[in-house]
């Protein structure tokens, strides 16, 4: 569970293109943060992005894209850090590798994650869209850890594994937001932990 870092989209920075998308989303995550994702225009994001309405529907898409950045690519990103997982690898272990790696966000990118992610995990007129992005996570995750066991993705263990994965990431996330950790690796790593060894401290 995340969204792309900043500096990792895969298109140069000095392309227009991409100087365009990046005005137009941090224009729309401080809108939306003052104001409210409901109450903020398309036509006031473009204006304080010095760009037209046109434009940000051809460049972003829609609101919530805005809100999750370039979150294919955070997907794409996800599934390949597990097809290189070597098969001696325990499929969790896999899987909290491609979720830390996937997540490795340079300090510089840490204040606009965290826009994001308030927003993401606060902001009601988002859940809905929130449930389609999941869904493609879980996708990524159910179909890696099928192949592993030889199971259809579709099958309870692979859909059971990319549910609790991805809601382990979104707690991990949630615990960073709120500064009960010090770093989102750690928080990863001990909801990860924590989720492989059955909650020990509990038993």
């Amino acid at each position: 569970m995340s969204v792309l870092r900043e500096s990792d989209r895969g298109v140069p920075r000095e392309d227009p293109r991409e100087d365009t998308r990046a005005r137009i989303e941090q224009a729309a995550l401080e809108l939306f943060t003052a104001a409210g994702f409901e109450q903020v225009t398309i036509e006031e994001i473009a204006a304080a992005a010095g760009t037209s309405r046109r434009t940000f529907f051809r460049t972003v898409g829609g609101k919530a894209d805005a809100v999750w950045g370039d979150f294919d690519g955070h997907v794409d990103r996800l599934a390949t850090l597990l097809d290189r997982s070597g098969e001696d690898v325990p499929v969790l272990t896999a899987v909290l590798a491609a979720y830390v790696e996937a997540n490795d966000y340079a300090p510089g990118d840490l204040p606009v994650l965290r826009q994001r992610m308030r927003l993401i995990l606060t902001e009601p007129a988002l859940q809905a869209h929130s449930q389609l992005r999941y869904a493609d996570v879980d996708r990524v995750v159910a179909g890696y850890v099928a192949r592993r066991c030889g199971q259809s993705p579709t099958s309870l263990v692979p859909r059971l594994v990319a549910t609790a994965t991805r809601a382990a990431a979104t707690t991990a996330f949630e615990a960073w937001l709120s500064g009960d950790v010090p770093s989102l690796a750690e928080a990863l790593r001990t909801a990860f932990g924590q989720l492989a060894e059955g909650f020990p401290g509990l038993r």
